[in-house]
């Protein structure tokens, strides 16, 4: 396999998917994390709520992105519908997104295991846990749910 061809051209390799995917989602992740960190700390909203939010944001980036650069072939040729998939596949995410932060802002966090950690900031930990769970999800279900057509 030819370097160019990890980030040049349309690919069904998974593996070259999953790679570009990993930029994607990292792109997701920051405009994700970040519109979170920004909504709580700055905007001063509560962290589930502002979970939602930033969900939202970082899905819109994610959606863009995969349909640019690394999923050219949809098995659904209306693209509402295409669209409203990869956002129910993006809320199965959230839900878990969402549990993962309230276990560590409610659960964890108040036992503070890792003392250098203030105990109001243990939801940013359960973003990153959440982050590599749901990043797995996401890539393989939208693969093959709604981009893995061989034509």
């Amino acid at each position: 396999m030819n370097i160019k061809n990890l980030f040049i051209g349309n690919t069904n390799n998974t593996f070259v998917q999953f790679f570009r995917y990993c930029f994607v989602g990292g792109l997701a992740f920051i405009a994700d994390a970040g519109s979170l960190g920004l909504l709580v700390e700055v905007v001063k909203l509560d962290e589930i709520i502002s979970a939602v939010i930033a969900f939202a944001i970082g899905l819109t980036v994610n959606y863009y992105l995969s349909k640019v650069w690394i999923f050219k072939k949809s098995k659904i040729e209306n693209r509402f519908s295409e669209f409203m998939l990869f956002a129910i596949i993006g809320i199965v995410g959230l839900l878990m997104n969402m549990g993962i932060i309230w276990l560590f802002r409610d659960l964890v966090g108040p036992k503070q295991p890792l003392e250098f950690i203030p105990k109001d900031k243990y939801y940013m930990m359960g973003k990153l846990v959440s982050t590599v769970i749901v990043f797995m999800w996401n890539f393989f279900a939208r693969k093959f749910l709604i981009f893995n057509k061989n034509d």
